[in-house]
């Protein structure tokens, strides 16, 4: 089969590798029919994840077919169609049993593309199958089903759920990439008074307030314009989606006493944490990784149409396009890419783009 294959920091190339076998019993290999580039992987590829070894086949999201599963697979079987979630867990040991199965202990969490070969390829052997893999109905079109792999289960765990976004909160994301867009969208369902997304790029403020942002502010306007809107107290949850020193220590400027700083940014450099203004202000900082749980839930509502995945996806490409995509989705500032997803064509529409287009 071809795959992209990471080569060690800045390499990245699509070529043949051997296919995947089941290797053990709680094993699946499934059939890529879509999949999608993350922020982690421009992070991996710029060294930030060092645990990446050269020879792995990168990424972690992914809708396809079963095609064989191991002897202790219950959930499955070849010719499901099924999403491929970025977390596996054994659901054994202690965490597993919590429903924090990012953390699990006996070889689960997040390991595709990242200790183990991943979805960025016509096949991929998925561990843990009956947890990391979730039945699909035919009708649900999968450019948008694999947003369901990381970005929405992640903005919405990490970002919302661990903000604790109430009724009549005023919400603060800072950074409107694919992340923190799916915070605005997911945000909502808990009714705050106003969500404030912040960003550089005016396109990406354009996609919130089109995703449910009431208000939309540059880096550099943002704290007068929280303090302006809160009477200066500051606001109730303050999301950051971006993964930099800088924006991190932005939210903990802009978040109220009291109130609760989410982290969903992936942090290759240290940021400083300002423990001489914070530490009487009774300020909550979250950080974590996803662990999945709420998929079933979050689809559902796809399924209902209640989640607005279809925004998301800006431009689509043939799986043997990779390298093509990803140039688009790390050139997002010029090319306006918010989600990329590669496999089987899928027809023109208004968020769609042919990859000769791009």
């Amino acid at each position: 089969m071809k795959a992209l294959v990471f080569e060690g920091p800045g390499r990245a190339v699509w070529r043949e590798t051997p296919d995947p076998v089941v290797q053990d019993a709680t094993d699946a290999v499934v059939r890529v029919e879509a999949v999608t580039i993350c922020g982690t992987d421009l992070h991996i590829l710029k060294g930030d994840v060092p645990e990446v070894r050269p020879g792995t086949v990168l990424g972690h999201e992914a809708v396809g077919e079963v095609v064989a599963t191991g002897s202790a697979v219950r959930g499955v079987r070849p010719g499901d169609r099924v999403l491929v979630s970025c977390i596996t867990g054994c659901g054994r040991c202690r965490y597993c049993r919590e429903g924090a199965y990012g953390q699990c202990r006996e070889g689960g969490g997040w390991i595709l593309g990242h200790l183990v070969d991943g979805t960025q390829a016509e096949f991929v052997r998925v561990p843990y199958a009956d947890n990391a893999l979730h039945p699909l109905p035919a009708t649900v079109d999968a450019t948008e089903a694999v947003l369901l792999a990381d970005i929405f289960p992640t903005a919405y765990e990490v970002g919302v759920l661990n903000g604790r976004v109430r009724p009549g909160d005023t919400v603060a994301v800072v950074g409107a990439g694919p992340v923190g867009l799916a915070a605005v969208a997911t945000a909502r369902f808990f009714s705050p008074s106003r969500i404030v997304a912040v960003d550089l790029a005016p396109a990406r403020l354009d996609a919130a307030k089109r995703l449910g942002a009431d208000v939309t502010a540059t880096v550099a306007d943002s704290e007068t314009l929280i303090a302006d809107l809160t009477g200066g107290l500051g606001a109730d949850v303050v999301i950051e989606a971006v993964g930099a020193p800088e924006s991190f220590e932005l939210c903990t400027r802009m978040v109220r006493p009291g109130g609760h700083v989410a982290n969903v940014g992936v942090h290759g450099r240290p940021a400083t944490l300002h423990l001489e203004d914070l530490w009487s202000r009774n300020v909550t900082i979250r950080t974590g990784l996803v662990d999945t749980y709420s998929t079933p839930t979050l689809l559902r509502m796809l399924i209902d149409g209640r989640l607005p995945a279809a925004p998301m996806v800006t431009h689509t490409f043939e799986l043997d396009a990779m390298e093509q995509a990803y140039d688009v989705f790390a050139r997002a500032a010029d090319t306006g890419a918010l989600k990329v997803v590669l496999g089987e064509p899928r027809p023109e529409g208004p968020t769609a783009h042919a990859a000769e287009g791009s």
